[in-house]
């Protein structure tokens, strides 16, 4: 048996998604079993956008064994209790998809059933203000441990911080547990002639290379699966038609908000992530309703502060390959598919790639069918994020331009047709137990654009209304109450986390 197993490891490509990769199999594959290298060349920029996380990442840093604090500082780091979205559904509007729920169910029924029948009695108590998270992010406060064994049960974080110093941290981190960096830039790769399998990458000055698995981490080109082993690119633009984004730092303004905020604009919308260091910021766009420079005027034109940059221009096509893992090559990151970063779902996909690829960890014969498995869960999980990105446009009502009226009239995966359907007739979100977005993230879109079923859960009726606005409204009076012992995110990083300041890489 143990002459079977993988030996030699060869991530091709750093950034996020190669060290992310790289500190994984070095903290938990068996000591001694496997070589783990990772080839990048300094030539070769990284796209480094993805800033914002889910609370996944805390997983991620757990299971490596990361002092929270420690990577906080050291990526000039910032917390996010959630996604603000300004001007989504229409103009003028403001909701929140906040980290947790919207408090206990009440006889073994969802909260927003009962917030819809008191909505139907006339209270205009918005659902938000059953939302712990919502009423910090508000409130611009921050704690990791919330005051109230109850408050804490409806309470997740995640992170915003500098992805170029995520990488170089990882990386300390990796090489710190025998990963091997190597430098250089890939010029060929070697298959085998009766398999197909990728044997070896050779490098500019000559060296060969050689692994038993390779982790393809080189971006949209996708070295690996794609150019060399062409598995195949599924197209999501009908459905995502935003096709380019550009980026920028800029200098500190307004709030240091624990959340993101995304502005839909007329082409698109608009990222403002707040780091001690800088605000980054982006507009996504459709280069078929707004130019380049048309793009780049309206982000520069709407900064909280100066800019540190200039504005640096992304390409990219919504969709995924067709297969993620093919032969010895796992694709991850953007070699892997790009969807939009809507819902900060970049890192995510990393970090659940890389856990499906220990699950299923292969020996050298590579039997077909973990790969198998490995893109079935694979592409379940990119058309179920998909969906719920999808439907932050179709949701829409406005009609100012193009963009908006394409996506409002635009035919939907039967997915997420008959997932709409659903709400609409009963406010149920019929969701998998496995899914990365739970019925409280899509009752706050669909509620927070205007969408509201035809009908609460008739069993809400079996409470009597005065007991149901009692217990609503000491749901709302607790929260408050409690919201105010937790201190404001700037003071929480300044006392536990401050950076100093580094210039990123």
């Amino acid at each position: 048996m143990s002459e079977n197993l993988i030996r030699n490891i060869l991530v091709v490509g750093g950034g996020t998604a190669g060290w992310m990769a790289a500190s994984t199999l070095a903290r938990l594959l068996p000591k001694g079993q496997a070589t783990v290298r990772l080839i990048e060349s300094e030539d070769i920029g990284i796209i480094g956008v993805g800033e914002a996380t889910v609370p996944l990442m805390q997983i991620f840093n757990g299971m490596l064994g990361i002092d929270e604090r420690e990577f906080v500082c050291a990526t000039q780091g910032s917390f996010k209790l959630g996604i603000e979205f300004v001007d989504w559904g229409q103009i003028g509007n403001r909701h929140f998809h906040g980290f947790g729920d919207y408090g206990e169910f009440i006889d073994g029924i969802a909260p927003h059933h009962y917030w819809l029948k008191l909505r139907e009695l006339g209270d205009e108590t918005p659902l938000g203000a059953y939302s712990f998270p919502e009423v910090l992010a508000r409130k611009e406060r921050f704690a990791p441990s919330p005051v109230g064994s109850r408050a804490q049960a409806h309470y997740k974080y995640a992170f915003h911080f500098d992805a170029s110093l995520y990488a170089r941290y990882l990386r300390a981190f990796a090489e710190a547990r025998g990963v091997e960096r190597l430098e250089g830039r890939i010029v060929d790769v070697s298959q085998n002639c009766e398999t197909g399998f990728v044997e070896a990458v050779t490098t500019s000055d000559g060296r060969r290379i050689e692994a038993d698995l390779f982790i393809d981490c080189t971006g949209f080109y996708g070295l690996l699966i794609e150019q060399t082993l062409k598995a195949g690119y599924e197209d999501w633009s009908k459905w995502l038609p935003c096709d380019r984004a550009v980026a920028v730092p800029c200098e500190h303004g307004g709030g240091f908000t624990p959340y993101t905020r995304s502005t839909a604009r007329e082409s698109g919308w608009q990222w403002r992530i707040p780091l001690q260091h800088r605000i980054g910021n982006g507009y996504v766009y459709s280069s078929a309703h707004v130019s380049d420079d048309e793009a780049a005027a309206t982000l520069l034109a709407t900064l909280d502060g100066k800019p540190l940059a200039d504005p640096r221009l992304l390409k990219f096509t919504g969709g995924r390959r067709r297969k993620f893992w093919d032969k010895n090559v796992v694709a991850l990151g953007l070699a892997s598919g790009f969807l939009e970063p809507l819902e900060s779902t970049s890192i995510m996909l990393i970090q659940t790639g890389i856990a499906r690829l220990i699950e299923m960890f292969p020996s050298r014969d590579f039997d077909p069918i973990l790969a198998d498995e490995y893109n079935r869960m694979s592409i379940r999980e990119y058309e179920k994020i998909r969906d719920f990105i999808v439907a932050h446009y179709c949701l829409s009502q406005r009609t100012d331009s193009e963009l908006w009226r394409y996506v409002a009239s635009m035919e939907l995966p039967d997915s997420l047709r008959r997932r709409i359907e659903m709400f609409d007739a009963r406010g149920i979100v019929s969701v998998e137990g496995d899914e990365s977005f739970l019925e409280p993230s899509w009752i706050a879109i669909l509620f927070g654009q205007g969408r509201y079923p035809r009908h609460y859960d008739p069993m809400v009726d079996r409470m009597e209304t005065e007991r149901l606005k009692a217990g609503m409204r000491n749901r709302r009076e607790t929260i408050e109450r409690l919201s105010e012992r937790v201190p404001l995110h700037s003071d929480f990083i300044a006392r536990t986390c401050a950076a100093p300041q580094v210039a990123a890489a």
